[in-house]
Protein backbone atom coordinates (compact mmCIF):
# COMPACT_ATOMS: atom_id res chain seq x y z
CA UNK A 1 0.00 0.00 0.00
CA UNK A 2 1.30 3.30 -0.96
CA UNK A 3 2.40 5.95 2.01
CA UNK A 4 0.91 9.11 2.01
CA UNK A 5 4.10 11.06 1.91
CA UNK A 6 5.26 8.43 -1.08
CA UNK A 7 1.91 9.25 -3.16
CA UNK A 8 3.00 13.35 -2.61
CA UNK A 9 6.67 12.98 -3.55
CA UNK A 10 7.28 14.27 -7.54
CA UNK A 11 8.42 12.32 -10.31
CA UNK A 12 11.64 13.34 -12.15
CA UNK A 13 11.85 12.46 -15.61
CA UNK A 14 15.23 11.28 -17.06
CA UNK A 15 15.99 11.11 -20.37
CA UNK A 16 17.08 7.36 -21.67
CA UNK A 17 20.49 6.72 -22.72
CA UNK A 18 21.21 6.29 -26.11
CA UNK A 19 23.12 2.49 -25.71
CA UNK A 20 20.95 0.73 -23.00
CA UNK A 21 23.11 -2.37 -22.02
CA UNK A 22 25.87 -0.21 -19.98
CA UNK A 23 28.57 -2.61 -20.85
CA UNK A 24 28.11 -1.61 -25.06
CA UNK A 25 27.83 1.93 -23.63
CA UNK A 26 30.52 2.28 -21.71
CA UNK A 27 32.70 -0.32 -23.83
CA UNK A 28 32.59 1.95 -26.93
CA UNK A 29 33.98 5.34 -24.75
CA UNK A 30 36.65 3.01 -24.18
CA UNK A 31 37.43 1.95 -27.77
CA UNK A 32 37.14 5.86 -28.47
CA UNK A 33 39.69 6.84 -26.04
CA UNK A 34 41.83 4.18 -27.04
CA UNK A 35 41.30 5.11 -30.52
CA UNK A 36 42.20 8.91 -30.38
CA UNK A 37 45.24 8.00 -28.26
CA UNK A 38 46.99 5.36 -30.85
CA UNK A 39 46.03 8.00 -33.44
CA UNK A 40 47.42 10.96 -31.65
CA UNK A 41 50.46 9.04 -30.63
CA UNK A 42 50.87 7.35 -34.39
CA UNK A 43 50.85 10.85 -36.25
CA UNK A 44 54.04 11.95 -37.21
CA UNK A 45 54.46 15.29 -35.82
CA UNK A 46 57.56 17.31 -36.16
CA UNK A 47 58.18 19.18 -32.68
CA UNK A 48 61.59 20.77 -33.69
CA UNK A 49 60.00 22.06 -36.95
CA UNK A 50 57.07 23.13 -35.40
CA UNK A 51 58.96 24.96 -32.96
CA UNK A 52 61.26 26.43 -35.95
CA UNK A 53 58.15 27.65 -37.91
CA UNK A 54 56.92 29.69 -34.41
CA UNK A 55 59.45 32.40 -34.87
CA UNK A 56 58.42 32.73 -39.11
CA UNK A 57 54.63 32.59 -38.13
CA UNK A 58 55.22 35.89 -35.98
CA UNK A 59 57.23 36.93 -38.78
CA UNK A 60 53.80 36.55 -41.23
CA UNK A 61 51.93 37.90 -38.93
CA UNK A 62 54.29 40.72 -37.90
CA UNK A 63 54.77 42.15 -41.64
CA UNK A 64 50.94 41.63 -42.55
CA UNK A 65 49.85 44.85 -39.63
CA UNK A 66 49.15 47.46 -40.96
CA UNK A 67 47.40 45.85 -43.46
CA UNK A 68 47.83 47.67 -46.97
CA UNK A 69 44.95 49.39 -48.85
CA UNK A 70 47.33 50.86 -51.60
CA UNK A 71 46.75 48.96 -54.49
CA UNK A 72 42.70 49.12 -54.07
CA UNK A 73 42.76 48.48 -57.67
CA UNK A 74 43.41 44.74 -57.91
CA UNK A 75 40.96 44.19 -54.61
CA UNK A 76 38.30 45.42 -56.44
CA UNK A 77 39.19 43.56 -59.92
CA UNK A 78 39.63 40.49 -57.76
CA UNK A 79 36.12 41.03 -55.68
CA UNK A 80 34.40 42.11 -59.10
CA UNK A 81 35.40 38.59 -60.75
CA UNK A 82 34.61 36.73 -57.11
CA UNK A 83 30.88 38.23 -57.42
CA UNK A 84 30.73 37.44 -61.08
CA UNK A 85 31.64 33.65 -60.33
CA UNK A 86 29.50 33.33 -57.50
CA UNK A 87 26.50 34.75 -58.72
CA UNK A 88 26.44 33.15 -61.86
CA UNK A 89 27.74 29.65 -60.12
CA UNK A 90 24.37 30.26 -58.00
CA UNK A 91 22.57 31.01 -60.57
CA UNK A 92 23.08 28.01 -62.66
CA UNK A 93 23.63 25.31 -59.68
CA UNK A 94 19.87 26.11 -58.14
CA UNK A 95 18.59 25.88 -61.67
CA UNK A 96 20.12 22.81 -62.19
CA UNK A 97 19.62 21.26 -59.01
CA UNK A 98 15.79 21.13 -58.84
CA UNK A 99 15.77 18.69 -61.45
CA UNK A 100 18.00 16.58 -60.34
CA UNK A 101 16.23 17.02 -56.75
CA UNK A 102 13.01 15.76 -58.45
CA UNK A 103 14.97 13.06 -59.89
CA UNK A 104 16.29 12.26 -56.63
CA UNK A 105 13.06 12.33 -54.43
CA UNK A 106 11.97 8.40 -54.18
CA UNK A 107 8.32 9.60 -53.90
CA UNK A 108 7.99 11.18 -57.06
CA UNK A 109 10.43 9.64 -59.57
CA UNK A 110 10.62 5.93 -60.79
CA UNK A 111 13.57 3.88 -59.50
CA UNK A 112 15.63 4.31 -62.52
CA UNK A 113 15.27 7.75 -62.41
CA UNK A 114 15.94 8.10 -58.59
CA UNK A 115 18.84 5.88 -59.32
CA UNK A 116 20.36 8.31 -61.83
CA UNK A 117 19.54 11.39 -59.87
CA UNK A 118 20.89 10.16 -56.57
CA UNK A 119 24.23 8.70 -58.31
CA UNK A 120 24.69 12.30 -59.97
CA UNK A 121 24.50 14.37 -56.63
CA UNK A 122 26.60 11.77 -54.96
CA UNK A 123 29.17 12.56 -57.65
CA UNK A 124 28.78 16.17 -57.18
CA UNK A 125 29.39 16.02 -53.28
CA UNK A 126 31.97 13.20 -53.14
CA UNK A 127 35.05 15.48 -54.10
CA UNK A 128 36.28 18.97 -52.46
CA UNK A 129 35.62 22.50 -54.46
CA UNK A 130 39.34 22.74 -55.16
CA UNK A 131 40.01 19.09 -56.57
CA UNK A 132 37.38 19.86 -59.24
CA UNK A 133 38.66 23.18 -59.34
CA UNK A 134 41.80 21.78 -60.73
CA UNK A 135 39.97 19.49 -62.91
CA UNK A 136 38.34 22.04 -64.60
CA UNK A 137 41.53 24.67 -64.64
CA UNK A 138 43.35 21.52 -66.91
CA UNK A 139 40.72 21.26 -68.62
CA UNK A 140 39.44 25.19 -69.66
CA UNK A 141 42.27 26.50 -68.34
CA UNK A 142 42.96 28.94 -66.17
CA UNK A 143 40.11 31.87 -65.36
CA UNK A 144 36.84 32.26 -64.26
CA UNK A 145 35.00 30.10 -66.28
CA UNK A 146 37.13 27.09 -64.14
CA UNK A 147 35.19 28.63 -61.30
CA UNK A 148 32.11 28.88 -62.50
CA UNK A 149 31.62 25.13 -63.46
CA UNK A 150 33.55 24.16 -59.83
CA UNK A 151 30.95 26.02 -58.26
CA UNK A 152 28.33 25.04 -60.37
CA UNK A 153 28.92 20.99 -59.51
CA UNK A 154 29.60 22.41 -56.01
CA UNK A 155 26.09 23.90 -55.84
CA UNK A 156 24.71 20.95 -57.65
CA UNK A 157 25.35 18.69 -54.95
CA UNK A 158 24.20 20.50 -51.93
CA UNK A 159 21.20 22.27 -52.87
CA UNK A 160 19.81 19.03 -55.10
CA UNK A 161 20.29 16.95 -51.74
CA UNK A 162 18.53 19.06 -49.60
CA UNK A 163 15.72 19.36 -51.82
CA UNK A 164 15.62 15.91 -52.63
CA UNK A 165 15.17 15.09 -48.97
CA UNK A 166 12.55 18.34 -48.90
CA UNK A 167 10.39 16.38 -51.78
CA UNK A 168 10.41 13.47 -49.80
CA UNK A 169 8.69 15.26 -47.11
CA UNK A 170 5.96 16.89 -48.43
CA UNK A 171 2.30 16.78 -47.94
CA UNK A 172 1.05 13.92 -50.11
CA UNK A 173 -2.48 15.08 -49.69
CA UNK A 174 -2.15 17.78 -52.20
CA UNK A 175 -1.00 15.54 -54.59
CA UNK A 176 -3.26 13.17 -54.27
CA UNK A 177 -5.81 15.54 -54.98
CA UNK A 178 -4.33 16.62 -58.02
CA UNK A 179 -4.27 13.44 -59.66
CA UNK A 180 -7.84 12.71 -58.32
CA UNK A 181 -8.53 16.12 -60.43
CA UNK A 182 -6.81 14.53 -63.44
CA UNK A 183 -3.49 16.45 -63.57
CA UNK A 184 -0.70 14.85 -65.23
CA UNK A 185 2.91 14.52 -63.75
CA UNK A 186 4.06 18.00 -64.82
CA UNK A 187 1.22 19.88 -63.46
CA UNK A 188 1.48 17.73 -60.46
CA UNK A 189 4.87 18.45 -59.92
CA UNK A 190 4.41 22.46 -60.56
CA UNK A 191 1.01 23.25 -58.53
CA UNK A 192 1.16 20.54 -56.09
CA UNK A 193 5.26 19.92 -55.13
CA UNK A 194 7.10 23.18 -55.94
CA UNK A 195 4.59 25.53 -53.79
CA UNK A 196 5.46 23.88 -50.57
CA UNK A 197 9.41 23.47 -51.24
CA UNK A 198 9.29 27.11 -52.45
CA UNK A 199 10.50 28.53 -49.13
CA UNK A 200 12.96 25.86 -48.63
CA UNK A 201 14.14 26.74 -51.35
CA UNK A 202 14.80 30.42 -51.38
CA UNK A 203 16.34 29.80 -48.21
CA UNK A 204 18.91 27.30 -49.60
CA UNK A 205 19.43 29.88 -52.55
CA UNK A 206 20.37 32.49 -50.22
CA UNK A 207 22.58 30.36 -48.14
CA UNK A 208 24.40 28.67 -51.62
CA UNK A 209 25.09 32.16 -52.75
CA UNK A 210 27.20 32.87 -49.18
CA UNK A 211 28.78 29.77 -49.52
CA UNK A 212 30.13 30.06 -52.83
CA UNK A 213 31.32 33.58 -52.20
CA UNK A 214 33.74 31.91 -49.70
CA UNK A 215 34.37 29.27 -52.14
CA UNK A 216 35.31 31.67 -55.32
CA UNK A 217 38.08 32.71 -53.00
CA UNK A 218 39.73 29.27 -52.25
CA UNK A 219 39.29 28.24 -55.85
CA UNK A 220 40.70 31.25 -56.95
CA UNK A 221 43.96 29.76 -55.29
CA UNK A 222 44.70 26.89 -58.24
CA UNK A 223 43.74 29.38 -60.47
CA UNK A 224 40.02 29.00 -61.14
CA UNK A 225 39.69 33.00 -60.62
CA UNK A 226 38.53 35.84 -58.45
CA UNK A 227 40.55 36.94 -55.71
CA UNK A 228 41.38 33.82 -54.72
CA UNK A 229 44.63 34.13 -57.34
CA UNK A 230 45.62 37.70 -56.08
CA UNK A 231 45.80 36.29 -52.52
CA UNK A 232 48.10 33.39 -53.36
CA UNK A 233 50.42 36.00 -55.59
CA UNK A 234 50.47 38.03 -52.69
CA UNK A 235 51.50 35.56 -50.08
CA UNK A 236 54.36 34.55 -52.91
CA UNK A 237 55.62 37.42 -53.49
CA UNK A 238 55.75 38.04 -49.21
CA UNK A 239 53.58 40.91 -49.41
CA UNK A 240 52.00 40.10 -46.26
CA UNK A 241 50.34 43.51 -45.71
CA UNK A 242 48.69 43.41 -48.97
CA UNK A 243 47.82 39.83 -48.05
CA UNK A 244 46.27 40.66 -44.86
CA UNK A 245 44.33 43.41 -46.36
CA UNK A 246 42.97 41.36 -48.96
CA UNK A 247 41.69 38.73 -45.72
CA UNK A 248 40.16 41.35 -44.33
CA UNK A 249 38.46 42.32 -47.24
CA UNK A 250 37.11 38.59 -47.68
CA UNK A 251 35.58 38.71 -44.18
CA UNK A 252 34.04 41.98 -44.54
CA UNK A 253 32.50 40.63 -48.03
CA UNK A 254 30.83 37.43 -45.79
CA UNK A 255 29.43 39.52 -42.98
CA UNK A 256 28.15 42.13 -45.52
CA UNK A 257 26.61 39.20 -47.77
CA UNK A 258 25.20 36.86 -44.30
CA UNK A 259 23.25 40.72 -42.96
CA UNK A 260 21.67 40.64 -47.01
CA UNK A 261 20.69 37.17 -46.75
CA UNK A 262 19.37 37.69 -43.42
CA UNK A 263 17.48 40.40 -44.31
CA UNK A 264 16.00 38.32 -47.53
CA UNK A 265 15.02 35.92 -45.73
CA UNK A 266 12.91 37.79 -42.86
CA UNK A 267 10.81 39.62 -46.08
CA UNK A 268 10.27 36.31 -47.63
CA UNK A 269 9.13 34.80 -44.92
Amino acid sequence: MTRPDQATAPRTWRKPPFIANPVLRYGLWLVVIVYLVWAFGSLPFNWARISEGLPRAARIFGGGFPPSFERSGLLITGFKESFQIAILATLMGVALSIPFAVMAAKNVAPKPIYLLGRAVIIISRSFHPVIVAILFVAAVGFGPLAGILTLTIYSIGFVGKLLAEEIEEIDWGQVEAMKAAGAGYLATLIYAVFPQILPRQVGLSMYQLDSNLRASAVVGIVGAGGIGGTLMNAFGRYDYDFAFAILLMIIAVILVSEGISGWVRKKIW
